[in-house]
């Protein structure tokens, strides 16, 4: 296969961010061309030029075209689609959700966000709860799957314990206030014993998180959070598959051997199709109240994890005590910190910039909205 077909194969495989649809399959990539050294250019044509998520795109397709073998750069043409192949997009896109998308309680407008890393004690967990009961301090709600099925953690984490139900053949997850929001959580660690170990695997495994899903009503939620397993598995592909909007966040600790083992599980994730759009520092380095910095994890590391990925360091956590005595009270310590602390900060910054809300940016999606309603 010539170097040109190999660019047009691979380029079928990303997807726009907000549609989860191919770039291909929606015209949006013109004729590309490779020349002789391998230098390939790509028209790429967006609904508008002020799309929000452009530099997400190009990035997507050059770092696409990067791996296939035989090209050496990229020169990406950007471009505006016209009106009538505009139109076709959004039909196309529409028409490809219904048909592929599963039945599930979460529309595809609902943010989906993995919390990954690429090795376990990294305080994943720590953190998936932390950023779970910040958006619900600002007034939504926030389902969360713990999809960690051999090392679930969350329900002591959140202090939820209880008997999962089923209404109508599906399973009702907990549901916990905070303030004006509220967490709905599923977890093994409600159907299971904590101590108890489960000698799951494969298709058995997939089959459990797909029922989590699909099996469960997980309507009316504003975020879904998912916290996976660490590494890379069968987990996050399944999660993918049925979830096409999901995104991917990275947790690390400072060292840069951490750095390294986090870089393959926001490797896989991309190979996945799977967005990754931040990395969250935890364990960073504390300042005592003599002022003295003390670096017990080592610096730097998610700093240099986000530069190499080309993607923001939304947070730095740094080593705290509280971290660890909100988790094993089911108290997690954005309820005791300053809404002016890091975690607070964290949580806004993921609402407001990193994964918003349907409606708060994005041209394709209102785009989308628009022909939807004139078509009712």
């Amino acid at each position: 296969m010539d170097p040109r077909s190999k660019l047009l194969e691979r380029l079928d495989q990303v997807l726009d961010p907000e549609l989860g649809a191919s770039l291909v399959e929606l015209s949006m990539v013109g004729d590309v061309s490779v020349s002789a050294e391998g230098h390939a250019i790509i028209p790429v044509s967006l609904t508008t030029l002020g799309c929000p998520l452009k530099t997400q795109i190009e990035r997507d397709v050059k770092e696409a075209a990067l791996q296939v073998e035989g090209i050496t750069s990229v020169e990406l043409i950007i471009g505006v689609l016209d009106g009538p192949t505009k139109e076709t997009l959004m039909k196309t896109a529409r028409a490809l959700a219904q048909k592929r998308a599963p039945q599930t309680s979460i529309p595809l407008t609902t943010p989906v966000i993995m919390i990954a890393s690429g090795k376990g004690g990294v305080g994943k967990s720590s953190v998936t709860a932390n950023v779970a009961v910040g958006l619900a301090l600002q007034g939504l709600r926030v389902g969360v799957l713990d999809a960690d099925i051999w090392g679930f953690s969350l329900t002591r984490l959140l202090g939820i314990q209880g008997d999962v139900e089923a209404v109508k053949g599906k399973m009702q997850p907990l549901e916990k206030p905070y303030g004006e929001g509220s967490i709905k959580l599923l977890s093994m660690g409600l159907l299971a014993q904590e101590d108890q170990a489960l000698l799951w695997r494969g298709l058995m495994v997939q089959k459990a998180v797909a029922q989590f899903i699909e099996d469960a009503d997980w309507s009316g939620i504003d975020y879904l959070l998912i916290d996976t397993p660490p590494g890379t598995g069968d987990i996050p592909m399944t999660l993918s598959r049925l979830l096409p909007q999901m995104v991917q966040i990275v947790v690390t600790t400072p060292a840069l051997a951490a750095q390294v083992v986090a870089r393959r599980a926001a490797d896989f994730a991309r190979k996945s199709n799977i967005r990754v759009v931040g990395v969250i520092e935890n364990m960073s380095p504390l300042t005592c109240s003599c002022g003295e910095v003390h670096a017990l994890f080592g610096s730097g590391g998610g700093a240099a994890l986000a530069s190499e990925l080309s993607i923001p360091l939304i947070a730095q956590i740094p080593l705290n005590y509280g971290m660890s005595f909100g988790g094993d009270s089911g108290e997690p310590y954005v309820l005791s910190e300053d809404s002016t602390g890091v975690l607070h900060d964290m949580a806004r910054r993921i609402q407001t910039d990193i994964v918003p809300q349907r409606g708060a940016v994005g041209c394709s999606a209102r785009l989308l909205d628009a022909i939807e309603r004139a078509l009712r």
